[in-house]
């Protein structure tokens, strides 16, 4: 018997994205933060230099497709928890506090751990084709967002 791949759409794709969320919020959730928490922090993270607030929770709000009051909470709850903090040089700006890079380094380490094992065994020319496929998924899906939501960009 033949077996035949599945056609990818957007519940094989939502499929994948949930079971690997799923992996992912069990990490955070030992570690006590939230997945809009998490994705706050790796923003936060990611430059290496303060980022300023406003931007921080645009850059959530993109990576989110969540309201304006989702960003905050999560900015808020990360400086409640003291993982991030105003920089004393300039207070419209976020900083990681040490914790904070603790935190972000000990829950990046244990999802890599947890992607290798997903990823382990397909080809490296397969992965190149699903990136570029999901890529474009998700250009053309912030274009229809920014259509429908009449910003003009995503």
């Amino acid at each position: 018997m033949t077996t035949t791949a599945p056609t990818t759409n957007g519940r094989v794709i939502a499929l994948a994205h949930y079971a690997a969320r799923a992996l992912l919020e069990g990490v955070l959730t030992r570690h006590g933060i939230t997945f809009e928490q998490s994705v706050t922090l790796r923003a936060v993270s990611v430059g290496g230099a303060p980022v300023e607030r406003e931007r921080l929770v645009a850059d959530v709000i993109g990576s989110l497709k969540a309201d304006e009051s989702v960003a905050r909470a999560a900015v808020d709850r990360l400086t409640a928890a003291e993982l991030v903090e105003r920089d004393p040089a300039e207070a419209s700006r976020i900083r990681l506090t040490d914790a904070g890079r603790r935190l972000f380094e000990v829950t990046t380490a244990e999802t890599a751990e947890i992607s290798a094992r997903l990823y382990a065994g397909i080809p490296a020319e397969d992965l190149a084709v699903v990136g570029r496929v999901l890529n474009l998924v998700t250009e053309r899906a912030n274009a229809e967002l920014a259509r429908t939501r009449g910003t003009g960009s995503a």
